[in-house]
């Protein structure tokens, strides 16, 4: 390949990743605003995330000795 069509491959193929990044950060944003209305929501309805949270991490810290990794998934997954 001569190195004109391999400079306007790459220059092509940035030019499409860059429309694809910025396709990416649309959706990421749409993401983060239905995470928020949900958020606002709960704390509507009287739930405490950040305890919650706490609550996670201190299962979480619990679980680390533990020695079957599938005990980790199971605690997460009754919340």
């Amino acid at each position: 390949m001569a190195k004109e069509e391999q400079i306007g491959f790459h220059k092509g193929a940035l030019a499409t990743l860059a429309k694809e990044r910025e396709e990416f950060i649309k959706i990421v944003q749409v993401v983060e605003q239905i995470m928020q209305m949900h958020v606002k929501a709960l704390k509507d309805l009287g739930v405490d995330l950040e305890a919650e949270a706490k609550k996670i991490q201190e299962q979480m810290s619990k679980n680390k000795g533990s020695k079957n990794p599938n005990d980790d998934i199971a605690d997460k997954l009754k919340l």
